[in-house]
């Protein structure tokens, strides 16, 4: 809501608690920030180009500012990834002078420390290259761009998630956080995970991307691509496939709620082409961005806890 929409009573009472809903989460995310850089030695951020990574370094650019940002950043890319995403996490390295680390399940496929799975699926590869990048590089904290709203199993996660030396996670192990107190002990090997937007809603995301001019991907707001339809979802052809036989190839406006491999993430049918227009297209909507189209969620109902027990994100 700009000043511009401001007519009434109820309008300044509106605005007036948006601004005051997304003060308070970015104070206690900008507060998290500052707690890892002070209680951890090498912390990074997982940057995949995404709105929620995007928002995330946002913040800790701000948490830090005019000093540089203290932390690198990590992208572990499957080689799926859509070339849009891959341009501005570049663009965003360059321009604020940052750190990257790229963890490639590509060079795991190609060495053989990996095998390709036989739907295609890339995501779940991640979680080696990950989890030897952090060890690597001796990456005691890593933040995460998660929140609660958008899976069941996130909604169980603690900011300060604790992994264990082999960056398992144990929802039995996770430690109570009261009057937003976080700790952050962990043996040596092991290492906490932190979401800074655990408390954030896609809709919260978005309106602090319009309050904060927030540039994203270019994917995020509707254009016209080709796209075929598979188990209910808009996909898009590229390196990891394209359409089968039965599948016909249509050129339509769409755009991308969440980031993730072109092979198992789907666009929605959207005229939504800025802030404004998206915000009322997440708000109507009753489904998550991952549970509307990420195929790789729909392998069952646990599908994410799995992999989340494993070492994934």
């Amino acid at each position: 809501m700009t000043t511009a929409d401001i007519t009434s009573d109820t309008d300044v009472l509106a605005a007036l608690d948006e601004f005051d809903t997304l003060s308070a989460l970015e104070s206690e995310s900008i507060h998290i920030f500052r707690e890892v850089a002070g209680e951890f030695e090498r912390p990074v951020i997982l940057f995949s180009g995404g709105k929620d990574s995007t928002v995330l370094l946002h913040l800790a650019l701000k948490a830090f500012w005019p000093a540089p940002l203290p932390f690198a950043l990590l992208h572990v890319d499957t080689g799926h990834n859509l070339p849009e995403v891959l341009d501005f996490r570049d663009r965003v390295v360059e321009k604020y002078g940052l750190r990257l680390h790229v963890a490639s399940v590509e060079e795991y496929l190609a060495d053989g420390r990996l095998q390709e799975r036989p739907d295609g699926i890339r995501n779940p590869l991640q979680t080696v290259p990950l989890l030897d990048a952090i060890a690597e590089h001796r990456f005691d904290a890593v933040f995460g761009g998660g929140r609660r709203d958008e899976e069941r199993s996130r909604a169980k996660e603690r900011i300060f998630s604790l992994r264990d030396a082999f960056g398992r996670w144990d929802p039995k192990r996770q430690r109570p956080e009261l009057w937003n107190l976080y700790n952050g002990r962990h043996a040596p090997g092991e290492h906490v995970r932190v979401f800074p937007l655990s408390n954030w809603t896609e809709l919260d995301i978005w309106r602090y991307i319009a309050r904060e001019n927030v540039e994203l991907a270019t994917i995020y707001y509707a254009h016209e691509r080709p796209v075929y339809l598979r188990d209910g979802m808009w996909m898009t052809p590229g390196s990891w496939g394209g359409p089968r036989d039965d599948e016909e190839l249509l050129v339509k406006s769409v755009r991308y709620r969440t980031v993730g491999d072109g092979s198992t993430t789907g666009a929605i049918i959207s005229d939504a082409a800025d802030n404004e227009a998206i915000l009322a297209e997440v708000a109507a909507s009753r489904l998550t961005e991952r549970g509307a189209t990420r195929g790789d969620d729909r392998v069952s109902e646990a599908a994410m806890e799995d992999r989340k027990r494993e070492g994934y994100f």
